[in-house]
């Protein structure tokens, strides 16, 4: 079934502000820190019901997901068509805002991922020396601002999938102005022809 450049925009969307929610959600519920019992010869870390772990992988899932229909979004053959790369890259704001959306992807995705790792971490390898008492959790802030990039990355691959519309438009009015001139060009020898031809 043939996508239009609406629905992959409204896919890409959509994918975006899932991956804001959930890394937003995966911030505001993320303990500060867990509860210290010491036990013999050890600290053990009890941590309450964590979703951190499972929503800040959903975040991720949705931002990557996001980033792969942005990037076909651009390059999709929509009615059909499809438009050489080299002509979508001859265009020099396609170009800086698509490498600002593939830099906001890898930065979004490494700060929603390191603290979801981490988090996880301190989760498993809960039993500390003695002389430990801290509980810590993963970094504060990381998740909250991985979220905004992914929202920002969404926005920026919308404005690429634009300009690309742009792009696409002005590539096929010229191949067809192109292909019509070609049609209608009179060469001298057929003229020369018509000429003898109504003399006669």
């Amino acid at each position: 079934m043939a996508v239009t450049m609406k629905q992959m925009s409204l896919i890409v969307a959509t994918l975006g502000v899932l991956s804001f929610i959930f890394g937003v959600i995966a911030e505001n519920k993320k303990p500060t820190a867990g509860t210290a019992i010491d036990m013999k010869g050890v600290t053990v870390c009890k941590y309450k019901a964590d979703p951190t772990v499972v929503l800040g992988s959903l975040s991720f899932a949705f931002l990557i997901a996001c980033a792969v229909a942005g990037f076909m979004s651009v390059f999709y053959p929509y009615k059909g068509k499809s438009i050489p790369q080299s002509a979508l890259f001859q265009n020099t704001s396609f170009v800086v805002f698509f490498l600002i959306a593939l830099g906001l992807v890898g930065l979004g995705g490494a700060l929603i991922l390191w603290p979801t790792i981490m988090e996880q971490l301190h989760i498993n390898n809960n039993v500390h020396p003695l002389e430990s008492t801290s509980c810590p959790t993963a970094k504060t802030g990381l998740l909250g601002g991985g979220a905004f990039l992914s929202l920002d990355a969404m926005l920026i691959w919308l404005v690429a999938l634009m300009l690309a519309s742009n792009t696409r438009e002005d590539y096929f009015e010229e191949v067809e102005g192109s292909s019509k001139g070609d049609a209608t060009e009179v060469l001298p020898g057929d003229y020369e022809m018509a000429h003898t031809k109504a003399v006669a």
